[in-house]
């Protein structure tokens, strides 16, 4: 097969593993907001396709290019170690969308990377300081996010606890479409970048790039794919996301889509690849602390941080495997 045909082919397989990031994480952009029923899930899940599309022309590419430079040395990334890194996490993200876990993309992407190097070329291509950073965020990135709700709902707590109930909840219905919006907003300006940097990487390493950017197609159709992902996303996690945690009324959710968004947006300006998964979970469990703590269910939130720390071992494994069947089919 004639290597451009390769590179269309591993180019569309990278859209649809955004694609089915977008749809994986639908529930984590919507579950608070569907659950306190300010909007229906096909109201929630539009809103956040465009928040998702919008983010394409509000932030820079520092996460794509973590992920084009900073995971593997971009010098040994060949098309069939893309694939298999793409087949992989998607695999993944398709075996916990089914039992209604909600995991990340972004980890099975990366650990997708790191199986599919490894097998090929070996640990010594790896950048082993950026996979630490990278596996201490699945701890740090929910605690942002539990500290930043816990934070705001004490906050909020303290200047409406004199308010009627009824008043309470019929301005926060209404500011939980700004929140919403803003965590959506960071979650395609995140998540989309991974992607992004995929395919960078790819047209970098056939010679398709002679300088390692980001171009504009790339970043366009990148949105594009993780939006429609989201509008037409699966409802199994939202029933995790929103009501196994911990109950939400729309001032929780406000409080949890407000600080996870803004914990979002801080790591993509920086550039690190954090889950928007473990960073709303975060949210909402910082919220229920603070409510009562009995209120949040950490048998569930316990099952989650597991799927979590699995994330990458397991999609490396499955790349791992993947890439082995197609060398020895390549090699015929």
């Amino acid at each position: 097969m004639e290597i451009s045909t390769l590179i269309v082919i591993t180019i569309a397989i990278a859209f649809a593993f955004d694609f089915m990031n977008g749809f994986h994480d639908a529930a984590n952009a919507i579950a608070t907001i569907v659950v306190t029923k300010v909007l229906t899930p096909r109201q929630a899940v539009f809103m956040a396709a465009i928040a998702n599309f919008v983010g394409a022309f509000v932030f820079n590419v520092s996460v794509a290019t973590t992920i084009g430079k900073g995971i593997v040395d971009p010098a040994t990334i060949t098309i069939y170690i893309i694939m298999a890194a793409l087949l992989g996490a998607t695999a993944w993200d398709i075996i916990t969308w089914y039992f209604g876990i909600p995991t990340s993309s972004s980890h099975a992407l990366i650990g997708g990377l790191i199986g599919s190097v490894l097998i090929s070329s070996g640990l010594r291509v790896i950048h082993v300081y950026s996979i630490l950073k990278i596996f201490l965020f699945i701890f740090v990135a929910p605690m942002l996010g539990f500290i930043g709700a816990s934070f705001v709902t004490v906050l909020i707590f303290n200047l409406f606890r004199k308010s009627r109930p009824a008043a309470v909840n019929k301005l926060f219905s209404r500011l939980q479409l700004v929140s919403s919006f803003l965590y959506s907003l960071g979650h395609g300006t995140n998540d989309a970048q991974k992607t992004m940097g995929i395919i960078t990487v790819l047209l970098f390493s056939t010679g398709f790039l002679t300088v390692f950017h980001v171009p504009l197609w790339v970043i366009l159709s990148a949105h594009a794919s993780i939006a429609l992902g989201t509008y037409l996303g699966g409802w199994r996690i939202v029933k995790t996301m929103g009501t196994k945690i911990t109950k939400l009324r729309p001032m929780e959710g406000f409080c949890a889509e407000g600080s996870g968004g803004l914990v979002l947006l801080l790591t993509a300006l920086m550039g690190v690849p954090v889950s928007t998964t473990h960073v709303i979970a975060g949210s909402i469990m910082g919220v229920g602390y603070v409510e009562n703590f009995k209120k949040v269910r950490w048998v569930t939130a316990r099952k989650m941080v597991w799927a979590w720390i699995l994330t990458i071992p397991f999609s490396a494994i499955i790349s791992a495997a993947v890439y082995s069947i197609i060398h020895v089919v390549s090699t015929r």
